[in-house]
């Protein structure tokens, strides 16, 4: 098994979408990518502990690549917007890959350079390709959101 990381808005959606592909194994959502240990949801919303709303997912490398959760990722919000998707606003919502070794580093920065050479996107993109840092599980009521709660967007 292997992890990937990744931060494309709110959680809860994020979630939504990886928990359903064939090959992986578990997901988790929580934050990641700052710098205050052990943050709660109230905190991170605060904007002031540096971290991001981030999923960890559990994947089996035998059913689904790496590549794919990449496609994934980019298809699934806009990696053009600055600390924003939709009408979420703040750091906390911004675009960014964990990797989690050299091998994932050169995938994610590859699936990058392509799109932006796609001419699909009308604006640069801003994705943050940042080595994986610790992750912090979110509380029990937001795992699996969507599923718990009945709700299908934020």
């Amino acid at each position: 098994m292997e992890k990937a990381t990744f931060a494309a808005g709110c959680f809860w959606g994020v979630e939504a979408k990886f928990c359903k592909i064939d090959g992986v194994v578990l997901t988790q959502v929580g934050y990641t990518g700052g710098y205050k240990e052990n943050p709660t949801y109230e905190e991170v919303c605060s904007d002031l502990t540096g971290h991001a709303e981030a999923i960890e997912i559990t994947f089996d490398p035998e059913k689904i690549s790496y590549k794919e959760l990449l496609e994934v990722f980019w298809n699934i919000h806009n990696p053009t917007t600055v600390n924003r998707q939709g009408l979420d606003i703040g750091s906390q919502y911004r675009s960014a890959i964990f990797f989690h070794n050299e091998e994932q580093q050169k995938l994610a920065l590859k699936s990058k350079k392509e799109l932006e050479e796609s001419s699909r996107l009308d604006k640069p993109i801003v994705t943050e390709i940042l080595p994986a840092a610790k992750f912090w599980r979110a509380e029990e009521y937001h795992q699996q959101y969507y599923e718990k709660t009945g709700r299908s967007g934020c």
